[in-house]
C-alpha cells in the first residue's frame, strides 16, 4: 500500500487519540500523552509482539469491528502497573494481589473503552458508517494466549497494516505505557486512501 495511505491512517489515529488524552488529563489525576507512533505491515502475532511483555503477560482490551470494512482495535496494558493506572484514572489504587482481580479488569475495560472508541469513531466518521458501541473484550495472559483469543475472529496468518500509538501515563513519579493498536486490512486501507484522494 502507498505511503500516502500510511500517513493518512497515522494522522487519523494520532489526531483522535490526542483529543482523547487531553480530555483524560483534564478529568483524571494522571497526565496522559502520546509517546510515539509506528506504522508497519505484518501479522497479528507481529502486532502483539510489539508489546514488551514484562513478566511474560499482558492485558488486552479490544473491539472486533464487523461490517463491510472490518478491523480490530486494541489497547495493551502492563498488568504489573495496574496500581499506577488506577491511581492515574481513579485517583486511588487497589490493594495489590498476584492475579488481576475483577475490579481491575473492569477498570482496564472501561479505560480501554474510552480510548478505543475515540480511535474507532474517527475511522467510522471517515468511512461514513455507524458503529454501535458494545462491551469491549478483555483478555489477560502470555502472547500465545492473546493470539488464541484473537484467532477466534480473524486469520492470524494474514498480513495487515498495523498502526501502533504508544501512550504514556504519569502520576507523581510513577509512569506506565500502553499501546493502542489498529489492525487494518488492505481493503479498509485502500478505501480510506480512495476517500481522501477524492475529498481533497
Amino acid at each position: 500500500m502507498s505511503a500516502d495511505a500510511s500517513r493518512i491512517l497515522e494522522r487519523l489515529a494520532v489526531e483522535s487519540l490526542e483529543r482523547c488524552v487531553v480530555k483524560l488529563s483534564k478529568v483524571s489525576v494522571g497526565v496522559w500523552h502520546i509517546d510515539k507512533t509506528n506504522i508497519s505491515w505484518g501479522t497479528m502475532e507481529e502486532a502483539i509482539r510489539q508489546h514488551s511483555f514484562n513478566n511474560d503477560a499482558a492485558s488486552a482490551v479490544y473491539f472486533d469491528i464487523k461490517g463491510g470494512f472490518p478491523f480490530v482495535a486494541m489497547i495493551i496494558f502492563e498488568p504489573r502497573d495496574i496500581e499506577c493506572i488506577a491511581k492515574c484514572f481513579l485517583g486511588y489504587a487497589f490493594p495489590r494481589t498476584q492475579s488481576l482481580r475483577q475490579s481491575e479488569e473492569l477498570l482496564l475495560s472501561e479505560l480501554g473503552n474510552i480510548i478505543l472508541n475515540s480511535f474507532i469513531g474517527s475511522m467510522c466518521n471517515v468511512l461514513k458508517i455507524s458503529f454501535v458501541p458494545s462491551a469491549p473484550k478483555c483478555v489477560h495472559g502470555e502472547p500465545q494466549y492473546l493470539l488464541e483469543a484473537f484467532g477466534a475472529t480473524m486469520d492470524l496468518k494474514q498480513n495487515f497494516r498495523i498502526i501502533t500509538v504508544t501512550l504514556s501515563i504519569q502520576c507523581d513519579k510513577a509512569v506506565t505505557k500502553s499501546e493502542v493498536i489498529g489492525i487494518i486490512p488492505g481493503k479498509l486501507e485502500a478505501e480510506i486512501e480512495r476517500i481522501f484522494k477524492f475529498s481533497f
